[in-house]
């Protein structure tokens, strides 16, 4: 394998799995919303909150290193806080 295509599978992967870690925080949330707690709810804030900000800091780690474009990697967050603002949105009409 050359260096390049090693580079390239490096990239992808990093990118895989910060969507990976994207879909775990919706899923979380989704849960915590169906089954727990209503988004009114401290411990549902705390739980995003800390989700979010760990997700930020995988991507600015992935965005340092040159695994991902800094464009890529704020898309994926603006992603997921589209996606969570409509779960937030459709557990206020139930």
């Amino acid at each position: 394998m050359l260096a390049s295509e090693m580079i390239v599978s490096h990239q992808e992967k990093a990118f895989a799995l910060l969507q990976a870690d994207a879909e775990k925080i919706l899923r979380l949330i989704k849960v915590q919303m169906d089954n727990l707690t209503m988004p009114q709810c401290p411990l549902y804030e705390e739980v995003l909150d800390t989700q979010m900000f760990g997700l930020s800091r995988e991507i600015d780690f992935a965005v340092r290193l040159g695994l991902i474009d800094s464009k890529d990697g704020k898309a994926i967050l603006d992603t997921l806080e589209k996606e969570l603002s409509m779960l937030h949105d459709a557990s206020l009409r139930k």
